[in-house]
């Protein structure tokens, strides 16, 4: 999956990636869903031999614009796995005490011990991206994260952590269009906030900010990948493939019983 994965050092211009691009599978939907099916199966047992193991962690990071697929990404690709070793951060506008300390202390907290599989439903990202597009700190300030982020980011991957961060990549028209669908369903109301509305005329301010932060911070021991999303079904296979490749590539192996152990049979 190359193909999505942003080089260190490069250049991002997001109008050169189509949100509707699904190349990088080759293939129908229907095949695509039937290989994330295979995807799901082959995660539940890398999960069960990543808790076995009591093997350094995994941080999946998310990051979109509004209905750009956060939550679907997480009830798709990661449906059926073991709740013991999986957790899910959700950050939110800081809170007060949030506030009071560095823009990381709330971020530290919730990163993956061994054996386990965090995701982050909005990141530390948050802070180079709203902070800039409203104008809530000088730019003094939010530029000197990228190099926070950064070092934080390398001080996890020294200690062992396996990090893949997934850019969800959709259009104007297609948060237009599943906007809309908040307003139309009833059974979506819960999800629509006049503030996306608000959110989505600073559309033109994101552009330039996520270029920039994929820009900055895409690393070798902390990629960046692209994921093109308007097409769902495509955003769950990529994610689920990067995702098995990634813990495929560690081989891990299955512990040996306990030293001493002399027992073959049950009585």
């Amino acid at each position: 999956m190359m193909s999505l994965r942003i080089a260190p050092g490069s250049k991002v211009r997001l109008a050169r990636f189509d949100p509707a691009d699904t190349s990088a599978f080759g293939g129908t939907k229907a095949q695509a869903l039937r290989d994330s099916q295979r995807h799901l199966q082959r995660l539940n047992q890398l999960q069960e031999l990543l808790y076995a193991c009591h093997a350094d962690p995994v941080l999946v990071i998310l990051q979109a614009l509004d209905t750009g697929g956060k939550d679907g990404t997480i009830r798709h690709v990661f449906q059926g796995l073991n709740p013991q070793s999986v957790k899910v951060a959700r950050f939110r506008v800081p809170t007060p005490i949030e506030l009071d300390h560095d823009f990381l202390w709330r971020v530290h907290s919730e990163v993956p011990g061994k054996g386990e599989i965090a995701i982050f439903n909005r990141s530390q990202y948050e802070d180079v991206l709203v902070p800039r597009v409203r104008h809530l700190v000088p730019k003094t300030v939010w530029t000197r994260r990228y190099r926070s982020i950064n070092e934080f980011e390398r001080t996890l991957a020294l200690a062992g952590t396996t990090i893949l961060k997934f850019f969800l990549h959709i259009s104007s028209g297609e948060q237009r269009r599943r906007l809309q669908e908040r307003l139309d369903d009833p059974t979506k109301h819960w999800k629509f906030s006049p503030a996306d509305l608000e959110e989505r005329s600073r559309w033109p301010l994101y552009t330039p900010a996520i270029e920039e932060m994929l820009e900055r911070t895409s690393t070798p021991w902390a990629p960046w990948y692209l994921v093109p999303s308007d097409k769902k079904w495509f955003r769950n296979w990529a994610v689920g493939r990067i995702l098995v490749d990634a813990l495929e590539a560690r081989q891990f192996q299955w512990p040996s019983l306990p030293p001493g152990t002399k027992v073959t049979r049950i009585p």
